[in-house]
């Protein structure tokens, strides 16, 4: 029974574990009146009424709720969608606070259609049976001892975009029941392989509380990436080995505390810009529900409709205090009780756009930027969404992914014509994006493939996509993906095919890993991992999308072992600054050469032939580098620049065969990069 000194508080939103109970906070503008509904385990329901009001928060005190109790909320208030109000007290809502989450939505029972009819003739009341409830849980109940966030410093991060389920769903290694799962990828097997390659952080696709598409399932296929968020505050109920009645949240603990140990970082890649509420044909499941307007913006005279930048439906209204602060409580809440290291923001412009206009001085950037939780915390960009590209436009302690980076080292490796101006802009930390602000190269986070698109492998095997898989009769995905098939579209056992494609590969991961800024590899391209030609495979749970490991290439994953710990171990190739001459000053120097040894002058840049480019790279009391690129069809003869120390010798290369013979020369064969050194 709770105290009889206890009293309700209107913070901190959600459920609050008292003695003898929770306090229970809601944050709604317009709703009339608020109920906790608890629900036992066959199905009972009790429903209990928020009494009191503090401004826009209803809040009261819920006996019996203990750790693993399921509940949901109901809220009443008028019934108006013209006028922007969808409540319906017979819903039964999720929480928006809710630490964990368990079930998911049975489509087939669920109400879809309230939002269309009346909502007196909708009833809810067997709703444990089919929709997604919150779950109480004891934040006291994981022992961290003594975790330490890594920290590591921009400069040493290589980070690997991966997925939970896919990176072990086939691991050998991975004890069958745990893999997919949270403890599957904590697991010595995983661990092992991550800290072999050399890679310091992990981007983990969304983790946060995801809903399934009623369409795909339609379809026989499954949302497998997960941007479609619902519950900001839980990890995932599907990638739990120990179940969903709240133990997933020890179990993503453990997931951080065991990268942790390893020196690897967690970064997730969080989706703020909508929910899986879509539009105004979409389901209620929570926010809309809750207090649509506070929550979603909606159009400008016409209430009924959500304005959209993100491509799913809805955005959510970061010009209001109660989503912006839903926003950074979540961050704060994965930072302080989850120990994450960083986060990757979804479709980020679609978080600074106040007034429909994207800002650098936006309330969500300047929140960030004062909070001292989030200060350490690594934060990365996706800087654009469906009404504008925002790359270089975020604040200079923040990084960004650089679409720009990977469009014009594609373009360059499959030979377009006239890209040495700009793909030299790109190895030197893309300065042209971010000098003029006065931002460093490490807020160029650099990368040729992502989950949203082709694998590496499939980048150099397809010219188009082959996304019939989805059932959208290949409509879906990018179309124009600078890719190169080398050849002969598809899998091909012609040795001369092969050889390029391996070239290709090889050719993308150093310039990604030579690169001044920070670089993302996709998780698998160190194993030439395809998706058969799929560019969009949201929909692939399965093993088009899962990570083969029976076919991994190990030589190429040798080869990126190796990139990694070279980056790793010299300066010169991971500055924080490049110096463009030697007599500036300063540690880090670069020098550009043509293939005759020269500095190049302006009009050199523009010639369309010339496809072949030196960088000189040097850091004071170290080893120096040339990284030598050709991406003719022809070999390229290089004069080779005086050594800064010792004769020059070859660390690295695509072209098997290259060797030096003449120290001042080396020929490099069509579609292929050299790595030189000069040691001291």
């Amino acid at each position: 029974m709770l105290s009889e000194w206890a009293s309700s508080q209107p913070y901190p939103l959600g459920v609050s574990l008292v003695e003898g109970g929770a306090n229970v906070a809601i944050y709604s503008e317009r709703a009339d009146r608020v109920f906790v509904s608890v629900f036992a385990d066959d199905g009972t329901e009790t429903r209990t009424e928020l009494i009191n009001r503090t401004g826009h928060v209803f809040h009261g005190l819920v006996e019996d709720m203990v750790p693993g109790t399921r509940y949901g909320l109901r809220v009443d208030g008028p019934w108006d969608p013209a006028a922007g109000l969808r409540f319906n007290v017979n819903k039964v809502l999720l929480d928006p606070h809710a630490t964990a989450i368990g079930g998911e939505y049975d489509w087939g029972q669920a109400v879809f259609g309230h939002d269309l009819g009346d909502p007196d003739a909708l009833d809810d009341t067997d709703g444990a049976g089919h929709v997604m409830l919150g779950v109480v849980t004891d934040p006291n109940s994981f022992d961290w001892g003594d975790d330490r966030p890594p920290r590591t410093r921009l400069s040493e991060t290589v980070v690997y975009e991966t997925h939970v389920k896919g990176f072990t769903k086939l691991m050998p290694g991975v004890p069958e029941e745990l893999r997919g799962t949270y403890a599957g990828l904590a697991h010595p097997a995983a661990i092992d392989y991550l800290t072999s390659l050399g890679v310091t952080a992990v981007e983990l696709m969304p983790v946060h509380q995801f809903a399934q598409d009623a369409h795909l399932e339609e379809k026989g296929l499954r949302n497998y990436w997960g941007y479609n968020t619902l519950g900001f505050f839980a990890p995932h109920n599907e990638y739990s080995a120990s179940g969903d009645r709240g133990s997933q949240v020890d179990e993503f603990k453990g997931l951080v505390k065991a990268l942790h140990a390893a020196g690897i970082e967690v970064i997730l890649d969080v989706v703020y810009n909508h929910t899986a509420e879509g539009n105004d044909q979409g389901p209620t499941l929570s926010f809309k529900g809750i207090d649509n307007e506070s929550y979603y913006r909606l159009v400008e005279n016409d209430l009924a409709h959500y304005f959209d930048t993100t491509g799913t439906g809805n955005s959510v209204n970061v010009s209001h205090p109660a989503a912006l602060g839903l926003i950074m409580d979540s961050l704060r809440y994965w930072v302080t009780e989850m120990h994450v290291d960083g986060f990757r923001f979804d479709l980020a412009t679609t978080l600074t756009r106040q007034g429909g206009d994207a800002s650098i001085h936006s309330a969500f950037l300047t929140l960030i930027q004062q909070d001292p939780t989030l200060g350490p915390i690594k934060m990365i960009a996706e800087p654009w969404d469906t009404a504008g590209y925002q790359v270089g436009g975020f604040p200079a302690d923040w990084s960004e992914w650089n679409g720009k980076f990977r469009d014009d080292v594609r373009d360059f490796w499959r030979g377009t014509e006239g890209m040495l101006g700009t793909v030299s802009q790109r190895i030197l930390g893309s300065p042209d994006v971010y000098e003029e602000s006065r931002r460093s190269p490490l807020s160029s986070v650099n990368f040729v493939t992502a989950h949203d698109g082709f694998t590496l492998a499939d980048l150099t095997s397809y010219d188009e996509k082959h996304n019939e898989a989805n059932g959208e009769d290949n409509a879906d995905g990018e179309s124009d993906n600078r890719s190169s098939n080398n050849g002969l579209e598809g899998p091909t056992d012609d040795p001369v095919i092969f050889a390029r494609r391996i070239r290709q590969r090889k050719n993308f991961l150093a310039t990604v890993l030579l690169s001044a800024g920070v670089p993302m590899i996709l998780g698998g391209d160190e194993i030439c991992r395809t998706q058969r030609g799929n560019n969009n495979a949201y929909a692939q749970d399965n093993e088009i999308s899962w990570f083969d490991w029976a076919h991994a290439d190990q030589e190429l994953h040798d080869f990126t072992q190796t990139l990694i710990r070279l980056r790793l171990a010299e300066p010169a190739l991971r500055p924080d600054w490049y110096r463009h001459s030697p007599e500036v000053g300063g540690p880090g120097t670069v020098r550009i050469l043509r293939t005759d040894g020269q500095e190049f002058i302006d009009e050199d840049w523009d010639e369309p032939d010339a496809k072949a480019i030196a960088f000189v790279l040097m850091f004071e009391g170290s080893a120096a580098f040339a990284f030598l690129l050709n991406a003719a069809d022809n070999g390229v003869d290089f004069e080779l620049p005086d050594a800064p120390h010792t004769d020059w010798t070859l660390e690295l290369s695509s072209d098997p065969g290259l060797e030096i013979v003449d120290p001042s020369t080396l020929t490099l064969a069509p579609s292929s990069f050299a790595l030189l050194r000069s040691g001291l």
